[in-house]
């Protein structure tokens, strides 16, 4: 049994590297979008180019992230996170060093398997490491600091933007890592599940990847890609199909025969979708449009963050008294009022009267929304499979993040050059925020019509403090 109290020196430095080693992925899903007119000035790229500088780390992230705690269940926890930790840096090095946007993009699909690695392994060395009267305080603190992290990334890489430059966004990454690395090695101990047994869905990770690759590379190359598109169709039935043979399959179909299950996850891809696509345009628009610098755009979007923060634990207690119905019903079409709010930000935009009210809604809506969605999805499967359930949620909000960066830009009719004319982009962003705002009412429809209160006794998120933008928090297994 793990015996680490979290007063101790030892659970003091846990904490440390697990924080370090979860915010370098966390910044970096909030921060390259501020970055994107920089790096698409300074490279010379097109559109295309800066949708493949974000999808690029999705599409890994999101196809290996359920393979990632696989491996360190089966070779080591601390072992598999610092692999993580040292690839990721490695990766932000070629990043930061890239003389071209086709060795950024490179380099980002690198960084993804790192980040792969890491994320889960962060919040699996704390389940294994603490003593259990002590875990759901160093889960609480771990996901605390982490949402800090998330909320200082815009800030912070907006600074750097507008400072030293675009690349110290991906430099930074390495003396985190030269920090993190050597703590973990002396002071994490290691752990495994001696239950697994050494066999890996390798194929099923490579064909789910594949999928959502030539998918993603048919949505944004459109017109030049009809036959990838069919490609991706035909790789993701082959997916489902090794997945349904396998006797230890990556993604457990079975899982989806619970319905409330299955409901939570196409409400998930709805809602995701449109923040990925909202949070994307949006960095594009307050900078290309509004003429702000990047420290000001992202600064801009810091009270949604905020107030996730904040209150995100009470919504969760909330909907634990009234069912998730509600919450999943009123948030998504909260942040489709914010959407629609954001059509007012166009050329010199004012902060207070045409963003501020809608970046309020917006936090308001994913307070409201966050919080029950992952308890609801723990809730609908049976305990023990509480960890493989939100990996598949995670992995989901990451698809369908992937699927809306490169489909939106094609929805909204913007060329390949789009984001260096202000008032091109503007008509494409006027276009393009009432299609988020659709999904978004389709997920509230969904959750009306689907949702129901889970059974008492159920399984709950230890995550409850949460300020991750870009995807649900993420919860491990193995848990009293």
């Amino acid at each position: 049994m793990p015996d680490v109290r979290i007063a101790s020196a030892q659970g003091k430095w846990i904490l440390l590297t697990t924080v370090l080693g979860s915010s370098m992925a966390l910044l970096d899903s909030t921060v390259v979008n501020v970055a994107l007119p920089r790096i698409g000035d300074d490279l010379d790229a097109s559109l295309s180019a800066l949708q493949w500088t974000i999808n690029a780390y999705m599409l890994t992230l999101a196809g290996l992230i359920l393979l990632g705690g696989s491996l360190g269940d089966q070779y080591g926890r601390r072992k598999i996170f610092v692999i993580g930790v040292v690839w990721f840096a490695a990766a932000s090095l070629m990043c930061g060093l890239a003389p071209t946007d086709a060795v950024l993009i490179g380099a980002r699909a690198l960084q993804g398997i790192g980040g792969a690695l890491l994320t889960p392994g962060s919040l699996a060395l704390i389940q294994a490491s603490f003593h259990p009267d002590d875990r759901a305080r160093a889960v609480g603190l771990w996901s605390g600091f982490g949402g800090i992290g998330a909320a200082i990334g815009p800030f912070l890489g907006g600074w750097l933007v507008d400072g030293p430059g675009w690349r110290w966004v991906f430099l930074l990454n390495v003396p985190l890592a030269l920090l993190c690395v050597p703590v973990a090695l002396r002071h994490v101990p290691e752990s495994a599940d001696g239950r697994a047994h050494g066999r890996f869905d390798v194929l099923g990770a490579v064909l789910g990847a594949l999928a959502l690759g030539l998918v993603t590379f048919a949505l944004i190359e459109a017109g030049t890609a009809s036959l990838l598109a069919v490609a991706g169709v035909a790789a993701g039935v082959a997916f489902v199909y090794v997945e349904k043979r396998r006797q230890d399959p990556m993604l457990p179909l079975d899982i989806f025969g619970s319905r409330q299950f299955t409901a939570l996850n196409v409400v998930t891809l709805c809602v995701y979708g449109a923040f990925g696509g909202y949070f994307f345009l949006t960095a594009l628009q307050l900078q290309v449009v509004a003429g702000y610098s990047a420290l000001a755009a992202g600064t801009a979007l810091l009270p949604t963050t905020a107030l996730m923060l904040l209150f995100s634990a009470r919504s969760g207690a909330l909907a634990d008294r009234i069912g998730p119905r509600i919450p999943l019903t009123v948030g998504p079409l909260l942040c489709a009022t914010a959407m629609l709010l954001m059509l007012r930000v166009g050329e010199h935009a004012n902060y207070l009267t045409d963003v501020l009210p809608a970046v309020l809604v917006q936090g308001v809506g994913m307070v409201v929304l966050v919080a029950p969605l992952t308890a609801s999805v723990l809730a609908s499967v049976d305990t023990t499979r509480a960890g493989i359930a939100s990996g598949i949620n995670n992995a989901a909000a990451r698809a369908a993040s992937l699927i809306a960066v490169a489909a939106l830009p094609l929805l909204a009719g913007m060329g390949p050059e789009a984001y260096r004319s202000a008032s091109a982009f503007d008509a494409a962003f006027h276009r393009a925020m009432p299609i988020c705002a659709g999904v978004l009412v389709v997920g509230a429809a969904l959750a009306f019509a689907l949702v129901r209160r889970p059974a008492p006794g159920c399984v709950r998120p230890e995550c409850r403090t949460h300020g991750n933008v870009t995807s649900p928090p993420i919860e491990a297994e193995g848990r009293p």
